[in-house]
């Protein structure tokens, strides 16, 4: 059950949330409360929106004045001390947060200098990873090196070697290594399993958060040395063919009539369709398609049980084929736990679920309020969900941007591509046409479609909720947060819940401070965010959370001329209504490290980041940079949102 916090003038105040009073924003809603929604009038998050609607009423009208003066072709008169003001604040410089470091000499301003300290450093982010790829790489030499030598010098397999020659043991070592990836290949994508274990402190030494990365390592694992075990192969069907003089048709009766040849090619051509879909190019462009042919492993693995159960290569003495059809042994612990996996999967996805309010909001993102039905949340978690009106099999992730204590589930979509448009008009959304707006009696523009079209009340199916680095936010004594563009969405969130656990605290929290940076081109797209953080700053007087927009996009005569006019030295941001100022251009990453290193000495600071990759292997490198491995250093810890 959600805390309601008081409602008197003296002691209330409300958590942040979505403002939705603003004409630009089409919403839908589903209030049928009679199924156990709760009451709208107690709910903290619609009381607080009329509170900062009403304070930024003014400022949003006169903006659209502005904006209509400056398209219109009139220019706006401006004094000269305005317009110098003005080109001041547009300067592109690189802005760092308003912390002052401090002077002199400080322990922050020490370099890691010895051996030592540089690999004490390198540890923080790097060290867990490397060590343990460097573990598995190390181990597939060992298993190819040790089975090479066995077939190679091996008393019992002399006629094969006489028979092939040096390709025979290459063959079977590859085959071997394959068998050690088959066994590992479905861990990392057992979701449940791999929440569990990051919660273990068996997440200090495996990096549970870079399962989907081992995934890939262990798929081109399989391609390298499925391509190697095959080239064997060819080369001993071509010698076999030569020696009986069966010249080309035997090679091929070989190659494709024979039962480890059928079956070879069979996993041969379903590993090339899945690693090809799979690669992030063609997986962004058709999702679709990588999802429903990733199922291949499914032949895939049923072909390889049956692939080394025919001894085509009996060894010298008997038993000849007692090392046949060994796949199940290796299969059998992690093909279990993925198909329990995929079991829970359907029986958790039955579970009653109810869309209590659709959104619409600027910039073609999608809000989905789902009533809690015993789905127990963390800030910064995902799920995966599914719309049966769109495709019954089509499973995707999405961050949280509700907090754990609220009685919704909450998730905002970019709608960008098949899944999300399908998604959206199976919810009432109409992208192509502008959709009537209309007064509820909350003053929110709303069209309420739930009485006159009930059947669009779609069911949405939800597996999860499932762990990820930025649930990690609140082991730190510091965090620093980074979202860019829409992978603001599991920071929404975490502010929520930090908002709670400051204002509303039920159990003792180690983080004292948060620093919040939000880099996108397009400052339209703050629109649906801003009421959020108009929320914290109106609640959060402590400061504990310092908020910093950078705006990267150029910006438009219309938009100059209407910070002009409106940049009167009031307090509040002319673009987004917040006291927190817009900064124009890029973050300087390296100010803003030295400032938070220099005034948290001796602190673990988390670094936390959702968007483009560029700019999250920037942040991961600076974290790296300015990570000092000596006793008494700032650490920064760096973690990314990975499906």
């Amino acid at each position: 059950m959600a805390y309601y916090p008081p409602t008197s003038s003296e002691q209330w105040s409300g958590p942040p949330t979505y403002n939705e009073s603003n004409e630009n924003y089409s919403s839908i809603e589903y209030d049928d409360y009679s199924n156990g929604y709760p009451d709208a009038s107690r709910d903290p998050i619609r009381q607080i929106q009329k509170t900062i609607s009403a304070k930024n009423d003014s400022t949003l009208i006169t903006n659209e004045v502005v904006l209509n003066r400056v398209t219109s072709g009139k220019k706006p008169a401006i004094s000269a001390a305005r317009g110098d003001a003005v080109k001041k604040k547009l300067e592109l410089d690189k802005i760092e947060p308003s912390i002052k470091p401090f002077s002199g000499d400080s322990l922050g301003s020490k370099n890691p200098v010895t051996l030592s300290e540089k690999f004490q450093a390198w540890m923080i982010n790097e060290g867990n990873r490397a060590i343990f790829f460097g573990v598995w790489i190390i181990l597939h030499c060992l298993v190819f090196g040790l089975a090479f030598l066995n077939f190679l010098f091996g008393d019992n397999l002399n006629n094969a070697r006489a028979t092939f020659g040096i390709t025979y043991p290459i063959a079977r070592s590859a085959a071997l290594v394959l068998h050690v990836d088959a066994s590992m290949i479905l861990f990392p994508v057992c979701r449940n399993l791999v929440s569990l274990l990051r919660n273990t402190p068996l997440n200090s030494v495996v990096p549970f958060d870079k399962n989907i990365t081992f995934h890939k390592a262990i798929g081109w694992s399989i391609l390298f040395f499925s391509i190697v075990h095959t080239v064997a192969h060819w080369v001993n069907f071509a010698r076999v063919a030569i020696s009986l003089n069966g010249g080309i048709v035997l090679w091929l009766k070989l190659n494709f009539l024979t039962g480890p040849g059928a079956t070879g090619y069979v996993m041969l051509i379903s590993l090339l369709i899945m690693v090809y879909t799979a690669l992030e190019k063609n997986r962004r462009a058709h999702f679709n398609r990588f999802w429903y042919l990733h199922h291949l492993f499914i032949p895939f693995f049923g072909a390889w049980a049956f692939h080394g159960a025919f001894c085509m290569i009996p060894a010298d003495r008997a038993p000849q084929c007692k090392d046949i059809a060994v796949f199940w042994k290796y299969w059998i612990a992690s093909g279990v736990i993925y198909i329990g996996e995929r079991i829970l999967r359907e029986v958790r996805s039955k579970a009653p679920t109810y869309v209590s309010k659709v959104i619409m909001h600027p910039s073609k993102v999608l809000e989905i309020q789902i009533k809690k039905e015993g789905i127990k949340t963390q800030a910064g978690q995902y799920v995966f969900i599914n719309c049966p009106e769109v495709s019954r099999w089509e499973w995707h992730p999405f961050t949280l941007t509700s907090a754990p204590e609220e009685e919704y589930i909450s998730l905002h979509i970019r709608i960008v591509g098949d899944f999300t448009e399908a998604l959206a008009k199976a919810l009432g959304c109409n992208l192509n046409e502008k959709q009537k707006q209309t007064k509820d009696n909350r003053g929110v523009s709303a069209v309420d479609i739930s009485a006159n079209n009930p059947a669009l009340r779609k069911t949405i199916l939800v597996d999860g909720p499932f762990g990820s680095a930025s649930e990690d936010v609140f082991k730190f004594e510091v965090a620093i947060l980074v979202g860019a563009g829409i992978g603001v969405t599991p920071f929404a969130s975490i502010l929520k819940s930090i908002w709670y656990r400051v204002n509303y605290p039920k159990d003792s929290t180690k983080l004292r401070k948060a620093y919040f940076f939000w880099i996108c081109r397009d400052y339209k797209a703050f629109e649906w965010f801003q009421s959020l953080l108009a929320a914290i700053e109106e609640q959060d007087l402590n400061q504990f959370i310092e908020i910093q927009i950078y705006l990267t996009g150029r910006l438009s005569d219309a938009d100059i001329g209407n910070i002009m006019m409106n940049d009167d030295g009031n307090v509040i941001d002319t673009i987004t209504g917040l006291r927190a100022p817009t900064h124009y251009g890029r973050p300087d990453w390296d100010k803003i490290f030295t400032n938070m290193r220099d005034l948290y000495p001796a602190t673990d600071i988390g670094v936390f980041f959702c968007g483009p990759k560029p700019l999250g292997r920037a942040l991961h490198t600076k974290s790296n940079l300015w990570s000092q491995g000596f006793e008494g250093g700032t650490r920064f810890y760096y973690g990314k949102e990975n499906f």
